[in-house]
């Protein structure tokens, strides 16, 4: 099952994020399709730019991605999505598009539960001195010094 993935978002954020995810998966260039929502250009005409990007992407399903509940990027997706051959979740961040181009041949349902994990687990609060920006002991000839 291959799934398309939409990235709707306010310019130039749907673009830098395709961008990031090629880097990893350059093959994912025809199931990843993008919309920069340009400030000043009317709902009206996004949301037909929106449809007709849609249907360039000629998948059977779609994951549909905005950046911001509320705002006019999920307000176009939200008039795009039937809830059976296209799904929207709100909130994209790179590492939810990472997680959703990764499992993107599962099911729709599947691929969202995996969008949604990917986007909350890669949220954290790192610490500076984390094992592996310590500095390595002289001593330690065998270069286990990033064993705990």
């Amino acid at each position: 099952m291959k799934n398309g993935i939409f990235i709707i978002a306010h310019a130039p954020l749907a673009s830098a994020l395709r961008q990031c995810v090629l880097h990893v998966f350059p093959d994912a260039a025809p199931a990843v399709a993008v919309l920069d929502v340009q400030p000043n250009v009317p709902t009206e005409e996004t949301l037909l730019t929106a449809r007709l990007t849609m249907a360039m992407l000629k998948q059977p399903n779609t994951l549909v991605l905005t950046d911001m509940f509320g705002a006019t990027p999920c307000n176009v997706a939200q008039k795009l999505v039937d809830g059976l051959n296209t799904r929207l979740i709100a909130g994209v961040n790179l590492p939810m598009l990472m997680r959703a181009i990764t499992y993107r041949n599962e099911s729709l349902d599947a691929l969202v539960a995996r969008a949604l994990s990917g986007g909350t687990q890669g949220v954290m609060q790192v610490a500076v001195t984390a094992p592996q920006n310590q500095i390595r002991k002289i001593h330690d000839q065998n270069h286990h010094d990033h064993q705990q």
